[in-house]
C-alpha cells in the first residue's frame, strides 16, 4: 500500500506550481497582438457633427464632432472650435507657445470686401526668408456652395498670430497654415470660417474643413 504524502506538502507544491505558472500567463498576456487586443475591445462611437446656426433660419453647417467648442477668445468671434494637434512618431507637434501644437477654428461676421480680408490676411505671413508670401505659398479658390459664393483660401508661412483680436498684442508663430472660407451673404453681412495652426495639424484637418464646407445648408 502507498502511502499518501501528508495534506501540508500537497499545499505547498500547489502553491509553488501556480508561482510558476503565473509569470508564464502574465508574459503570454503580454505578448497579445494588437490586432487580438483590437478585437476584444469595444468600437468607440464615432463623434457626430455639430450644426452651427450662424444665420438664424438661414445658413447652418456642420462642424466636424472631433473638433470640441471652447469659449471664444473675444467678442468678434461667434463661434471657436480646437483642432486637435495631428500625431507624429514622437509625440503631438509643439510649437514651444504653449498650445501643443492644436489648431484653432473661428466663426465670426465682420465688415469689409472680400479682397480686402485676403490681403489683409496674406499681409499677416511671411515666407522662410521673411518676405511676403508668393504665389507658390497661397491658394485661392471661388466655388458655388449652397448656392452661396464661397472663397477659399489656402496660405502657408511664418504667421503673425493676433489671437486676441486687432488691437490685441502679436505672436509669433513659425510654420503655420490657414484654412479658411469667406461666405459674403446678401443683407447679412460676410461670414468667415478660419482655421489656423501648424503645417502638420492643418495637412491632418484639411479633409475635414472642405468636408464642413460642403454640408453648408442656406435658405434665402
Amino acid at each position: 500500500m502507498i502511502a499518501k504524502p501528508p495534506y501540508f506538502l500537497i499545499l505547498i507544491g500547489s502553491l509553488t506550481l501556480a508561482s510558476w505558472l503565473s509569470p508564464i500567463c502574465a508574459e503570454q498576456e503580454a505578448t497579445d497582438s494588437p490586432a487580438e487586443k483590437s478585437a476584444a475591445a469595444v468600437a468607440a462611437p464615432e463623434k457626430q457633427p455639430q450644426r452651427m446656426e450662424l444665420i438664424r433660419g438661414k445658413l447652418v453647417v456642420a462642424v466636424p464632432g472631433e473638433w470640441p467648442a471652447v469659449r471664444s477668445r473675444n467678442n468678434i468671434i461667434k463661434y471657436e472650435f480646437s483642432i486637435p494637434a495631428e500625431e507624429t512618431q514622437n509625440g503631438p507637434v509643439d510649437t514651444g507657445l504653449g498650445d501643443r501644437g492644436s489648431g484653432r477654428m473661428t466663426m465670426a461676421s465682420a465688415g469689409g470686401g472680400v479682397e480686402a480680408n485676403i490681403a489683409r490676411w496674406v499681409g499677416q505671413f511671411r515666407d522662410a526668408d521673411g518676405k511676403p508670401l508668393g504665389e507658390k505659398d497661397k491658394k485661392i479658390v471661388r466655388k458655388k456652395v449652397a448656392g452661396l459664393d464661397v472663397y477659399l483660401v489656402d496660405f502657408m508661412g511664418d504667421f503673425h498670430d493676433k489671437p486676441r483680436g486687432p488691437f490685441g498684442p502679436t505672436v509669433e508663430r513659425a510654420e503655420y497654415r490657414m484654412l479658411a472660407a469667406i461666405i459674403p451673404v446678401e443683407e447679412n453681412g460676410t461670414w468667415f470660417i478660419k482655421c489656423y495652426g501648424p503645417q502638420a495639424t492643418l495637412e491632418g484637418a484639411e479633409k475635414l474643413f472642405l468636408a464642413m464646407i460642403e454640408t453648408m445648408e442656406f435658405t434665402p
